[in-house]
């Protein structure tokens, strides 16, 4: 059966990105916050990599996420830290809350994972609506760089109760024309064959211009973007992180 960031997916997840894993984005995301003092929001928060670390900080952050298993995950991970933040299951394209928040940030290319245009569209509209007027959106992105559908990738991970889960993954569509791929991921966890769970696994893609476009068209302004966690460094090569960072501008 097809699923979304199920079990076996947000288990992996735990594992391969676990607390205290930084590619350099924890570090950037601090630094370009330090100065905020109200709330702010992590939607598509996961299993805490990022909140985790900015709640240790003092930073007061909220977050969501559409998997309730990568939510129970995240949970966890707070309890044990001592840390009890309002995290909840929401979509980014949906959520409704009544606090505004001075900063919304979605690291790692999560925002990708909405395929569909007029879901993202409605997603930057909703981020735009929720932050206080002068609040900071600022959200990752990354571009393609194989669009070979005829690979096949296998990892393996060990597992805490001495298992092992194995990811299988095929690219099996490139849509050139609307800018998204889909992957097919199996997960099998083995001692025996325990479990099985397949995942279709959508990504969109925007080029930089583009996208700093549809920010301004929303209501955004003084749009910084940024390459690798280097702040105002402009990209220059398709592998790297892209990060803006624009004002909500509601004058």
């Amino acid at each position: 059966m097809l699923g979304y960031y199920s079990k076996l997916s947000s288990e992996v997840y735990d594992i391969d990105k676990y607390i205290g894993l930084s590619f350099g984005d924890v570090e950037f995301y601090s630094e370009r916050i330090e100065d905020c003092t109200g709330n702010i929001l992590e939607p598509g928060v996961g299993t805490g990599r990022i909140l985790i670390p900015l709640l240790e900080r003092g930073f007061k952050v909220d977050g969501f996420d559409v998997s309730e298993e990568m939510l129970t995950i995240c949970r966890h991970n707070c309890d044990i830290r001592g840390l009890n933040p309002n995290v909840f299951k929401a979509n980014m394209e949906s959520f409704s809350l009544e606090a505004n928040y001075v900063a919304i940030i979605v690291p790692t290319g999560t925002f990708l994972l909405l395929h569909n245009r007029e879901d993202s569209l409605r997603a930057l509209k909703n981020f735009y609506y929720h932050l206080q007027d002068g609040g900071r959106l600022i959200i990752d992105i990354f571009l393609p760089n194989d669009l070979t559908t005829t690979n096949v990738t296998t990892r393996t991970w060990e597992t805490n109760d001495g298992g092992i889960i194995t990811l299988e993954s095929k690219l099996v569509e490139v849509d050139a024309v609307n800018q998204y791929t889909i992957t097919h991921n199996r997960y099998e966890k083995w001692q025996k064959l325990i479990q099985t769970e397949l995942e279709r696994f959508p990504i969109r893609w925007y080029g930089v211009e583009e996208f700093k476009l549809i920010l301004e068209q929303i209501g955004f302004k003084d749009i910084i973007i940024s390459a690798d966690y280097t702040h105002g460094q402009y990209p220059t090569k398709s592998s790297e992180i892209i990060t803006f960072e624009a004002v909500a501008s509601k004058d």
